[in-house]
């Protein structure tokens, strides 16, 4: 299962230039995916009601956060979950390709 901000979150988060597809569209890239199950659009600015009601076994964000430092974490670890931080592919950035858009260079 993956929680999804809703765009009003991520505007709220990022500015209101964000986010630059469309709810449906993020939720169909992601359903999309062999690995998910479910996509499930969530409007505060953190995914912590979720993760409450969910209890998910394995808890995973981008890898600009320490394990302990992922919203839910403790709830996670204490259930007996784990709780994993991605690692960052370089060239990957939604802000940089907005960037290189705004430039002309996209």
């Amino acid at each position: 299962i993956v929680g999804l901000n809703s765009a009003d979150s991520v505007r709220r988060l990022k500015g209101p230039e964000r986010p630059i597809n469309d709810d449906q569209s993020r939720r169909a890239m992601l359903a999309a995916l062999a690995c998910v199950d479910a996509v499930v659009e969530f409007s505060q600015d953190t995914p912590l009601e979720l993760i409450q009601l969910l209890l998910p076994d394995v808890l995973v964000k981008g890898g600009d956060w320490k394990p302990e430092q992922i919203v839910g974490s403790a709830i996670v670890l204490a259930a007996g979950g784990t709780v994993r931080s991605l690692s960052f592919h370089s060239g990957y950035s939604t802000t940089r390709l907005a960037e290189k858009i705004k430039k002309g260079k996209g």
